[in-house]
């Protein structure tokens, strides 16, 4: 998408569009909801709220705001998620145990700093606009990250409740699942990574050639009466379809479905936002760690693309920026729409599992100061996954974005979508 003109009214226009949705997602929960943190990986409601507020303070109000000080000193340590530049932070496995501030007092750390933030930019001059602008942008997209993070946690909160009670959303519809075709991708040298106008993480960058082989993509995700038979035919136990430590998670974990599966009497239910259902075998799988990606495409006889292998074939097909993404309101992810002969559910429904390693693209260097911690440091130990998903807002998607999570993470809303053909892909 192009670049807007961010002038000061359109900056403070985004600026409320943005942290107003963080409020309207937030609206549903309890005080109590938002405090609770199920597990290490989940931070709690209210954290998310905190947070994406202390990054408006520390990166825009500290730098522009005429005599500066914290809202509260003690917001500084407590809401710093990893930036080692600004200071000590709380440890994360333990965010759960803030029980003050409340949600309440975040909400008012909220209105505070919004009001700074407006005043802030209503009064800078152009070249004090220009210069701040393009951080402020990297909080309205640090923001959108959140709400999606916002969501799948209070998912696994909600999950782990002995009541299970819903958030929001609607069933997706039953449908029946058509036979998964193919769609040819011509290889050679193409390009791949962000180029031109238009908001990018810096992980997006350069732009740069990559070699393929031709291959096919399917043309829809992996669904759940697909993802049923691999474990009808012992898929969680027969090792020959893992790799070694996905093998060990397996038997460490217990795995034997997808994270928020649950049989009972013989029958199997998932767990959703809008409540706890029968496993609908038309909708995409979801809820899979990338070793239990790997492992059904081992299964099926296929493999998983790689990142540029998606990317590429996103932009051969010119497919738009349009699914089952946030907007749509469903949280979950919804039956693949009538085959066309091109490529579905490209983006929206659930986050894509690659087959690539998230590590710097050719000539990357990340930013100067606290900003340069945002995504370089991460580039180790994690995999990368495309497309959004049905909790992604609209307008934070796009064919060059690259998710990333750890091989065994499964409380994202990670999905599958198989290829084959093609060879190892080669960066020049």
């Amino acid at each position: 998408m192009p670049t807007p003109e961010w002038t000061p009214d359109a900056l403070i226009r985004q600026f409320d569009h943005v942290r107003g949705y963080t409020e309207q997602l937030a609206e549903p929960l309890s005080p109590e909801d938002q405090t609770v943190q199920s597990m290490p990986d989940v931070s709690p409601t209210k954290w998310h709220r905190a947070h994406v507020t202390w990054f408006f303070e520390t990166f825009v109000l500290a730098e522009t705001e005429p005599g500066f000080a914290p809202y509260q000193d003690e917001y500084w340590y407590l809401f710093n998620s990893y930036y080692e530049s600004v200071g000590p932070r709380y440890s994360r496995p333990d965010r759960g145990l803030i029980s003050r501030p409340g949600a309440h007092e975040v909400g008012q750390y909220r209105s505070n700093v919004n009001d700074r933030l407006r005043d802030v930019v209503a009064g800078l001059d152009s070249g004090s606009l220009d210069k701040i602008t393009p951080v402020i942008e990297l909080g309205f997209h640090h923001e959108q990250q959140h709400q999606e993070l916002l969501l799948m946690d209070i998912k696994h909160v909600l999950s782990v409740n002995p009541k299970q009670p819903t958030y929001a959303g609607r069933p997706s519809e039953r449908g029946e699942p058509d036979a998964l075709g193919w769609v040819d991708v011509e290889g050679g040298l193409v390009e791949i990574g962000h180029a031109g106008e238009g908001f990018r993480f810096d992980n997006e960058e350069p732009r740069h050639r990559v070699w393929l082989e031709p291959y096919r993509l399917a043309d829809r995700l992996v669904t759940n009466g697909e993802w049923s038979e691999f474990m009808a035919d012992d898929g969680y136990d027969r090792h020959e379809f893992w790799l070694s430590d996905g093998w060990a998670k397996v038997k460490s974990g217990q795995w034997r479905s997808p994270f928020y599966w649950n049989e009972i009497d013989g029958m199997w239910f998932e767990h959703t936002l809008h409540g706890t259902l029968p496993v609908n075998p038309a909708l995409p799988v979801s809820h899979v760690s990338f070793y239990e990606a790997e492992a059904y495409a081992s299964w099926a006889g296929k493999r998983l693309p790689s990142e540029a292998e998606w990317e590429h074939a996103v932009d051969s097909d010119s497919q738009p920026v349009a699914g089952n993404l946030a907007d749509s309101q469903t949280f979950h992810p919804r039956v693949a729409g009538p085959k066309t002969g091109r490529l579905r559910q490209m983006y929206g429904d659930c986050w894509e599992w690659t087959s690539s390693a998230y590590h710097a693209y050719p000539g990357f260097r990340p930013p100067a100061g606290a900003i340069g911690e945002y995504n370089g440091k991460f580039m180790s130990n994690q995999m990368v996954l495309r497309g959004g998903c049905a909790l992604t807002p609209n307008d934070h998607a796009r064919s060059t974005y690259r998710n990333f999570f750890p091989h065994t993470a499964r409380w994202a809303l990670s999905g599958v979508r198989l290829a084959d053909g093609g060879a190892p892909v080669t960066a020049v």
